[in-house]
This record gives C-alpha cells, structure tokens and sequence, in this order.
C-alpha cells in the first residue's frame, strides 16, 4: 500500500483560535491582523474565519449571533457543520488568553504546507522543463513567494524604545562625530560624491541619455572605480557582450585609446599598461553577465548567488531598461511592462540592499526642444520609472548639439541630477576623453610625460590624481 502523508494541521489549534476570537473581542484585532483564511487547513475553518473577516471589517464585534447572521447569509451556516458547530467553538476554550500560542501553531503549518506545495510545483517543473536556469529561477520565485507572504510589519510609535525616531537620532550622532561614517559607495567623481554623499543601499539610480552620449562609459567607469576599491560589482548587460565591456573597462582603465589595439599598433609603453590594467582587473571583483534575456526575477536570483558565493555584493548596473523583458510574458502595453520591471528592480534593490544603477533611454524630444537639456518627461515608455528611481541623472552632452558655452571647455559633459529622493538636485560637469572611453573629474590637472619611444611626441603617459587614473594630451 502506497504511503499517503496528511499535510500538517492542528484541527485542535484551529478551533482554538476561532474559539478565542468568538468569547475575546480584546483579541480579534490582533488575530485579523496575524492570520488569513488560506492558514486554515479545515475548508469549514477557512469559510468561518472568512465570515469573521466580514463581520469586522463592518466595525461589528464578533460574536455567536453576528457570526451565525453572516454565515446564513452566505449559505454557507450548514457548510460549516450548523449552529452546533458554532456553539462548540463559542466553548472549545475557556479563555483566550494563549490566542498568540494557537495563531502560532495555525501559521506554522500554513507555512509548512504551502513549503510542500512549493516542492511539489518544483519537482514537476523539474521534470517537464529542460532548461535549468528556468527550473532554478522558478525554485527561488517560489520559496522568495513564501517569504514574501510572510514578511509583516507592525505600526510601532515613532518615539519608543528602539523605535524610528531613537534611529535617526542615532545616525545623526555618528555622522556628528564621523562625517564619513554614513557616506555611501564612492563613485570616483568628487562632485557627483559630494551632492549624492556616494551611492546608497537599497536605492534605485536611473542614469539616462540620448543614444551615444556615453551613459554605458559612464557607468562603467563607475562600476570600474569602485571594483578597483574592493567592492563586488555586478553588471548585466543586455546590449553588448562580455568581451565588448571588457575591451572598454581595460582600454579605459589603462587609458590606451581603442583603435591601437585593435589595429594592432600599440608601443611597448601601452603595452605596459595594458597589462597593468589587466592586472588590477583581474584582482578587483567586477562580474558581467551578457544574457539578452534577463528578468528582474534572474537578476535577483544571479545577485543572492553571488553574494552566497563572495559573501558580500555592493553594487548593481543593468544596461539597459529598455531592453529588459519582464516576468510572464509581455503585458497589455510596453508601458505597463516597464513600469512592472522598475517597480520589480526597485524591490530587488531593497532586498539585496545595494544600490541598483539602471541605464536608460531617453525619448527623441529632446531633439526638437531648444537647449536640448533633457528633463524627467523624456523619459521613454513609463512614468513610473521617475516614480520608483530614487535619483534619475541625466547625461547631457552640448557638443552633440553645437551647445557648447565657450571655446575653452572642450569634452564638458553634464550630469544633471533631476531627482534626488534625499538631497539636492544639480548639475555636475564631467571632461569626456573620448578615445579611452572615459570620463574624468572637470579640474582634474595632468602631469604630462613624454614617451622617447614615439617619435611624434603625441604618446601620453599615466598620471595619479587623487587615486584617479587619467591621461592627457
């Protein structure tokens, strides 16, 4: 005879809690609040504690009439096992005073019930399903889907012990006493640093631009320099390939423009550096993942791999938005497709509690508007992308469009910070060296070294700036 398992349940403690609920009005609030009619295993139970949810969300207590009145008028009274039934939970218990020790046991085997269902639409999908990142990917959505149910909050008063206001009191004494102890990820570019006070955890950054203004330099440069610091970066790029970011972030990192390589004609000095750039490559802990088919539910699960694996991760990019599908299958609109990916990219980076750097387009009509600075209504496809974004930036570059101010700041680049959820917004200007792929801090000063290996003259040699790598002609 096959060996059939009854899910777990306590009809014992299931009475007991609608029991309490029925002689305790003091209770009911608190239970509503703890428990939910699928927590039941009884269907009788479930159809009770439903009627219950009824009567109180009328603002009426709940008692052996109003409960029997709801009941009748669902049909559902003989269900139930009729009055009798009623009057028997009404004195399953003599007090309800252990009601959280019942809600417990009821939640309890609620979780280790839907834990077994969970496995089992595993175990199926493992078998009908060949592809392993599909079957994994579903195996963490539905035991993060549990987890998820189950996270609660309480209201808390905002001055109690160890409540919100005694936090915040907290912070701003160990900011008082270390102006750098609350300071985020350092990006590499003072100015952005010091508006933004670096790169926070659990915030969503929005850097968007018009096509080939230099959005993907720009956040590679920042993924580069804080990789280089001993940080754990992850970027996954839906637009080009591993070896592509690669051939920028070294080509950047060793400040050797991308065209020597390439044809071959590099001298014995940038070969130096290219191998010095290598080598601080290798050692830093930069991740790229080049899928074209990324979801915010497989950037999630690829993220808490990597942080099992390194046991830290500080930093994501996705480049970019656009391009990213979301979970299901496309959804009535594009529009509304990209409002479920920014919303679910933005609850990816409160639970990997790192910042999360998403690139995006920007509409063409910056195009056809004077000045061409670009403004939080161009951005493509959702309004709910400014809406989730804790802060959107906005690369803006004037030679693109003959803006340039004056003759005397060639490759200014503008950072414009149209949002900023806990600072102030502004406009950062940045020097865009083109032929590394990088951008620089604007007063950066270069020490210049002539290579007597070239006979033009017009090699350049590294220069330390403030930690930062930088070239020159």
């Amino acid at each position: 005879m096959p060996d059939f398992k009854i899910m777990p349940h306590s009809l014992e403690a299931e009475q007991a809690v609608l029991g309490s609920i029925m002689i305790d009005n003091f209770c009911q609030t608190e239970i509503m609040t703890m428990l939910n009619p699928e927590d039941f295993y009884a269907d009788s139970h479930k159809s009770i504690f439903e009627a219950m949810g009824k009567v109180f969300n009328k603002n009426i207590p709940i008692d052996f009439v109003t409960l029997v009145e709801e009941l009748e008028r669902n049909k559902k009274l003989e269900l139930i096992g009729g009055v009798d039934y009623i009057t028997f939970l009404s004195n399953v218990v003599p007090s309800a005073v252990n009601f959280k020790y019942y809600c417990d046991i009821v939640k309890a085997n609620s979780v280790r019930r839907m834990l077994i269902k969970s496995g089992q639409n595993i175990i199926e999908k493992s078998y009908s399903n060949e592809d392993k990142d599909e079957v994994l990917n579903f195996a963490e959505a539905e035991i993060f889907g549990i987890s998820e149910k189950e996270e609660a909050t309480t209201l808390e008063h905002i001055g109690r012990t160890n409540g919100a206001l005694k936090e915040v009191v907290d912070k701003f004494d160990k900011i008082a006493k270390d102006p750098n102890a609350m300071r985020g990820l350092p990006t590499g570019f003072k100015d952005l640093d010091a508006m933004t006070n670096g790169l926070q955890k659990s915030d969503l950054i929005l850097l968007a631009a018009r096509p080939s203004v230099g959005k993907t330099s720009l956040a590679m440069n920042i993924m580069t320099n804080i990789a280089r610091a001993g940080k754990t970066c992850a970027v996954f790029s839906l637009e080009m390939s591993k070896a592509q970011l690669a051939q920028r972030a070294l080509c950047s990192v060793a400040k050797v423009p991308m065209g020597k390589p390439l044809s071959g004609s590099m001298q014995a000095q940038e070969w130096k550096r290219i191998w010095a750039g290598t080598k601080q490559l290798e050692n830093s802990k930069l991740f790229i993942d080049d899928s074209s088919l990324t979801t915010p539910a497989t950037l999630l699960s690829k993220c808490r791999r990597l942080k099992a694996k390194e046991g830290s991760l500080d930093v994501v990019m996705v480049d970019y938005l656009q391009l990213m599908k979301s979970e299901g299958g496309a959804k009535e609109s594009r529009q509304n497709e990209v409002s479920a990916i920014s919303r679910n990219l933005k609850i990816a980076a409160k639970e990997l509690n790192v910042p999360i750097i998403v690139l995006s387009q920007l509409s063409r009509d910056i195009e056809k508007r004077e000045g061409h600075k670009p403004q939080l209504s161009d951005l493509r496809d959702s309004g709910a992308i400014e809406q989730d974004a804790d802060i959107v930036m906005f690369l803006h570059n004037p030679e693109k469009y003959n803006d340039t101010p004056t003759q005397d700041e060639p490759g200014v680049v503008e950072l414009i910070l149209a949002k900023h959820r806990n600072g102030q917004t502004g406009t950062v200007k940045l020097r865009w060296i083109g032929e590394y792929t990088t951008f620089v801090n604007i007063d950066e000063k270069v020490r210049i070294e002539k290579n007597p290996d070239v006979k033009d003259e017009k090699e350049v040699a590294l220069s330390e700036v403030e930690g930062v790598d930088i070239f020159e002609e």
